[in-house]
């Protein structure tokens, strides 16, 4: 079989930027030290093997140089001031998916004649969040505290994705790589982003992530589109650091879920028990950590109090993670879609397909559901294809 010609450093920039670590790239690839070292080829075959275990484009393998895949959007990630300014390819890839959603969702829109958006990008960071976080529940139309009646963490996630969704933003939650469960996303390395427009504003929350910081991230990212902004977040909100733009999304987030008057009417029923701030985050269904940060900042507890409990809280968590048994998303692979996808634009994408307007294998890749699974999950939805 014939071999390929492939500059070193491809290989080597093909390895770094795929985040795995190169003696086990060596295990599965016992002649990449001596492709890269020592003049060696690889095969056709073993080079389409290398790119798909370092999640690169074949094609990039016959450029000259190692192509630079730039941030599309404003990375707002920060601890302690620090931007990280490495990208996987894993969140590279997760952003250029939902442009490319967006883009055709735009299309569509326009072409069906569709009214822009009157909220996206009606407010400003000189507004008071607590302003824009009362709009945005109008919108939503939700009452202020609608989270204390909700059962559980998970409904109150769906319930408030649903209403962002009847109201024309994308909401996709998912903890991997489209459908790929091998390519889980990192929470370490971001929790959601934004990527606002007035006919077709999306918000994509790290389904890795718990589903107490799912729902503050969903906030969050709200009041992004409000600002009318593109931006990836981490939500290092809870010690300085943070942009402007981020700390004012994370007091709007903060004041929608978690709404002044109702924290303080709880406060005076919990302030003395034992763990109050995870009791109070049972009610309002955030994590405990924003609970403790709103009664820092409405000054039901002192800075002392509030850096003790921040530290214990995260050395638990980061225990907790250690002895957590790895898990994908499981449950109804269909009724995963629902998240990743999204009911809506969905259903835009089979009517399309159904007129004519685009040809099935361009749905199958902007659903990332390929033959029987674009069927099976209309079929899910009760939809009809011809």
């Amino acid at each position: 079989m014939g071999k390929v010609s492939v500059s070193p450093d491809l290989l080597l920039w093909a390895c770094d930027r795929s985040g795995r670590e190169f003696d086990d790239l060596v295990v599965k690839f016992p002649s990449l030290h001596s492709w890269i070292y020592k003049g060696g080829k690889p095969t056709f075959k073993q080079l389409e093997k290398f790119a798909k275990a370092t999640y690169t484009p074949f094609g990039y393998f016959f450029l000259n140089k190692p192509p630079e895949r730039k941030m599309p959007i404003t990375d707002y990630r920060t601890i302690q001031g620090l931007s990280k300014v490495k990208h996987s390819p894993n969140l590279l890839e997760t952003i250029y998916t939902m442009q490319s959603r967006q883009d055709w969702l735009r299309d569509y829109l326009i072409d069906s004649g569709v009214e822009p958006l009157k909220f996206v990008g009606s407010a400003n960071i000189t507004d008071h969040p607590h302003v824009i976080a009362r709009m945005i529940q109008r919108s939503l139309g939700i009452e202020s505290g609608w989270a204390s009646s909700m059962n559980n963490w998970e409904n109150a996630v769906n319930g408030l994705r649903a209403k962002i969704e009847d109201i024309g933003i994308t909401a996709v939650i998912n903890g991997v790589v489209g459908n790929d469960t091998s390519r889980k996303l990192s929470v370490e390395e971001f929790r959601g982003f934004a990527l606002s427009d007035s006919y077709a504003p999306l918000i994509f929350v790290n389904g890795s992530d718990s589903k107490s910081a799912q729902i503050f991230t969903l906030a969050h990212e709200l009041a992004h589109i409000w600002l009318g902004g593109k931006g990836l977040s981490s939500l290092e909100f809870l010690l300085p650091g943070s942009s402007e733009i981020e700390k004012w999304c994370n007091r709007c987030a903060a004041e929608f879920l978690v709404p002044t008057v109702q924290l303080k009417e709880k406060w005076l029923e919990f302030s003395e028990k034992e763990d109050r701030f995870r009791k109070l985050a049972k009610v309002f269904k955030v994590s405990p950590l924003v609970i403790c940060r709103r009664s820092y900042d409405l000054y039901l507890i002192d800075k002392n109090e509030y850096l003790e409990y921040y530290n214990s809280y995260l050395s638990d968590e980061k225990e907790r993670k250690k002895n957590a048994v790895s898990s994908s998303e499981g449950g109804n692979f269909y009724n995963t879609q629902n998240a990743r996808i999204g009911i809506k634009f969905f259903t835009n994408i089979l009517f399309a397909a159904q007129e004519g307007r685009i040809g099935f294998k361009e749905a199958y890749e902007l659903t990332d559901l390929y033959g029987g699974s674009f069927q099976g999950y209309a079929n899910h939805l009760k939809l009809e294809l011809p």
